[in-house]
């Protein structure tokens, strides 16, 4: 119960410090994904798992990203079937800038833990996460 507790709270402090991007966390976090992938590319059902939804909840999130221009739909050259969502030079941009409001809100949050505890949490984060948390 704890870390939903705490998981809504920074969700919060996140979606506060996010919206003056015009994004929120979850949108964030394609970004986040996005941007880490050689070619700015991935598969929805890829995506959805590394963020932690399922392949609908990553519709619903990209579907007006790709609206306004954050993402792109792209076909996959091996498999029509597939489709790709692709970051575009404005999720580029958005997700460079939003970067640093997430950044100084977790120095924020984060403040309160000595460099040894933060480290300790980053590890078992990585360790329930199974590896998909970056330290």
């Amino acid at each position: 119960m704890n870390y939903a507790v705490v998981h809504t709270i920074l969700s919060k402090k996140l979606d506060g410090c996010l919206s003056a991007h015009g994004i929120s966390f979850s949108e964030f976090m394609i970004l986040f994904q996005l941007s880490q992938t050689e070619g700015k590319m991935m598969r929805r059902i890829d995506l959805a798992e590394q963020i932690g939804l399922s392949a609908s909840g990553v519709t619903r999130i990209v579907s007006p990203m790709e609206k306004i221009g954050l993402v792109r739909k792209e076909a996959n050259k091996r498999d029509a079937r597939v489709s790709l969502v692709k970051l575009s030079a404005a999720g580029q941009r958005i997700f460079d800038e939003s970067s640093v409001s997430v950044n100084v809100a977790a120095e924020h949050v984060l403040a309160a833990l000595s460099e040894r505890r933060t480290h300790e949490m980053l590890k078992s984060l990585v360790a329930i996460g199974g590896g998909s948390v970056a330290e």
